[in-house]
């Protein structure tokens, strides 16, 4: 992920972060019922999620921090993590991957499709690819501006911060150009209008 934050972007541990709290059961309730056996962690971080995950798949992550990497390889050194970016030849890297999981990491970066492309090559035919990204939408959006939060949320102060801010129109737009089928939506954190997140699934055809 050159130039977008990454490389440097501060993890002080391996433990979740706040947003976990809402992601995780969805993603679990999201992975049982697409039921596959690899899993491929674009955006890993610090390998939380991935360590979550260990237990029933077996997860491959790869992130553009070294300080993540290197602290993921320390707090989960049963599984294999990498350093590299989501815009680099991952598959031709390392394979195809029955899901491709990247949680909260669309938001930070300056090309998106290379972004969709690389999850396209990454997952098999047949495959899931899940990706999460705060949420946008018309009611959350005039409340923001009702409360005067639009600076503290679309603030352009936070180094690696957000540089893209997608609604479920935009998002569905972009794997539906890669070549993604099946895309679904599910809004996590708060009621749906006000969700924190959402999560977006899609199938790559058989």
């Amino acid at each position: 992920m050159p130039n977008d934050g990454f490389q440097n972007y501060p993890y002080q541990s391996a433990a979740h972060s706040h947003a976990h709290a809402y992601l995780l059961p969805a993603i679990d309730r999201i992975l049982a019922d697409a039921g596959p056996r690899t899993i491929f962690d674009l955006g890993c971080g610090n390998g939380s999620v991935a360590g979550h995950l260990s237990s029933r798949y077996a997860v491959l992550g790869v992130d553009y921090s070294r300080q993540g990497i290197e602290q993921a390889r320390a707090a989960f050194p049963q599984i294999r993590f990498e350093h590299g970016s989501a815009y680099d030849d991952l598959a031709g890297r390392y394979g195809q991957f029955d899901c491709v999981l990247s949680l909260e990491v669309v938001e930070h970066l300056y090309d998106p499709r290379t972004f969709a492309r690389r999850m396209f090559d990454l997952v098999r035919p047949g495959g899931t690819v899940v990706i999460s990204t705060p949420y946008h939408g018309y009611l959350k959006n005039l409340a923001l501006a009702a409360a005067g939060k639009f600076d503290a949320h679309f603030t352009a102060l936070w180094d690696g911060g957000h540089v893209k801010f997608w609604s479920m129109k935009t998002l569905a737009a972009l794997l539906t150009e890669t070549g993604f089928v099946d895309i679904r939506f599910e809004r996590v954190g708060r009621v749906p209008a006000f969700a924190k997140s959402m999560i977006a699934i899609a199938g790559r055809a058989p």
